[in-house]
């Protein structure tokens, strides 16, 4: 009975040896634990890519956009063009008049009301070349002396000066051929007032043009009173033109 009774004990002892072995093997950490906080994060990285890629897009978008509408698209509306004309001041017989050239790279933005132009001067001609800009939102005219370096801003003069929707036609219509057809030279006078110290007040076109150059307003002169020669300190001359007709305009500091 004695032999019984120990097997006994031991046979109840030996489960629970197996049972406190399984205890310890129990406790594992579940792979999903481990893995859901990278899942986490790599959620909010693959967002924070998406919206830089996002930002970086329009922002190439905007860049890319402006770059076109003030550099690109300003080249490609260039005109190269040139007009024959003669001086009836000079020549009492038009007729038989000999006539001059003017050739000039005109830019029209005819959504922002603006005309950029570029005078080229021949060698035998005694105008000075310059760059000019009509803005017809602002209603100012800048001159630009590419020889002095310095501008000049006046009030725009829509008598001489076509719009930019008109000219744009009228050089559409010529576009056939080089020149315009044979006009006559208009004289404007003008003389220098007032400096001007802050450009940026004259919009982004004629600002651009002035910008680190000496800018000075001007004022027009009636042509019929004329400028006495012994008074004039500096004077110099553009010849252009933005219409059917040619213009010289004479700029004399006082």
């Amino acid at each position: 009975m004695v032999k019984v009774s120990f097997n006994s004990a031991l046979s109840q002892k030996e489960p629970k040896k197996e049972e406190n072995s399984e205890t310890l093997i129990i406790p594992e950490k579940d792979p999903e634990d481990v893995v859901v906080p990278f899942r986490h994060q790599s959620r909010v990285w693959c967002w924070c890519m998406c919206l830089g890629l996002a930002l970086m897009l329009s922002g190439v978008v905007v860049g890319g956009a402006y770059l076109y509408r003030y550099f690109i698209l300003q080249e490609g509306e260039a005109f190269f063009c040139g007009l024959k004309y003669s001086d009836p001041k000079d020549y009492l017989v038009p007729e038989v008049a000999s006539y001059q050239l003017i050739e000039e790279k005109i830019r029209i933005l005819e959504d922002d009301g603006v005309e950029l132009m570029t005078v080229l001067v021949p060698e035998f001609d005694d105008g000075d070349p310059a760059d000019i800009v009509h803005d017809f939102h602002r209603g100012l005219t800048a001159y630009l002396d590419l020889t002095l370096n310095k501008c000049y801003v006046i009030p725009l003069n829509s008598s001489i000066v076509m719009p930019p929707r008109s000219l744009f036609e009228l050089l559409i219509n010529i576009k056939a051929g080089t020149y315009l057809p044979q006009s006559y030279l208009i004289h404007e006078e003008m003389v220098v007032t007032d400096r001007i110290e802050n450009v940026d007040e004259l919009g982004y076109f004629i600002s651009r043009l002035c910008r680190g150059k000496e800018t000075f307003k001007l004022q027009r002169r009636d042509f019929e009173k004329g400028i006495q020669k012994r008074e004039v300190v500096e004077c110099f001359k553009i010849r252009h033109f933005e219409s059917r007709v040619a213009v010289e305009t004479l700029i004399c500091k006082q």
